[in-house]
């Protein structure tokens, strides 16, 4: 389940310094449930202008984003499965405090299916040093992104029962703008936080013995 040493953000945060295996994934467990958690709290900002689109407004693709990128592909796709296996069992993890099989069968299910995957290909890009610089970290996210819209838009299509072109409007278009911005702020906030990782040390060493 770990990923290899430095490759993450989390790893370069939370070294695994014991060998003991063991340790490293409790290390990592406790990571992909606390992401999950973050994921429930992601999906409690929500927003819903049902005279526009169906389909809620809420931070979850940003929680996606960032789950990916900090965690890596394996354990952000492990966190994005236990964030949908503990909103199957009933707790009210979804948008709005929604939880249950329903959801995930009903028509914003193919969102939230999509999840995983998304994190996975985010945190495989980002293990490969593409979180480390603005522009790059952008590209890296822009995937995650559109796999959310290609497994979404079409399941909304076809519990719906709607054309391609009224999918689109009314499960992509309402939120290009948002998805954008949430992109945009996922690929600031890692190279910072790398930078903030790069110049800690150096400060220290710069720092005058007393």
């Amino acid at each position: 389940m770990a990923s290899v040493s430095g490759t993450t953000l989390v790893d370069r945060l939370l070294p695994a310094r014991s060998p003991s295996r063991s340790v490293t994934l409790l290390r990592d467990g406790v990571l992909v449930l606390g992401f999950s958690a973050f994921m429930a709290l992601c999906a409690r900002f929500s927003i819903y202008i049902s005279w526009i689109t169906p389909v809620p407004i809420t931070l979850q693709t940003l929680g996606v984003l960032l789950t990916g990128a900090v965690l890596g592909s394996r354990r952000g796709a492990l966190a994005l499965l236990a964030y949908l296996a503990e909103g199957a069992t009933g707790l009210p993890v979804f948008a709005g405090g929604a939880g249950g099989v329903a959801v995930l069968l009903g028509y914003t299910g193919g969102y939230l299916w999509s999840y995983p995957l998304a994190a996975w290909v985010t945190g495989w890009l980002c293990e490969r040093g593409l979180d480390r610089r603005y522009l790059t970290a952008a590209l890296a996210m822009l995937p995650g992104s559109l796999i959310i819209y290609a497994v979404g838009v079409p399941w909304l299509a076809l519990v719906l029962h709607l054309g391609p072109a009224q999918a689109l409007l009314l499960g992509m278009v309402p939120f290009l703008v948002g998805d954008t911005l949430k992109l945009l702020l996922a690929a600031a906030l890692l190279p910072s936080a790398w930078l903030v990782l790069r110049l800690g040390p150096q400060r220290d060493q710069g720092a005058p013995s007393r």
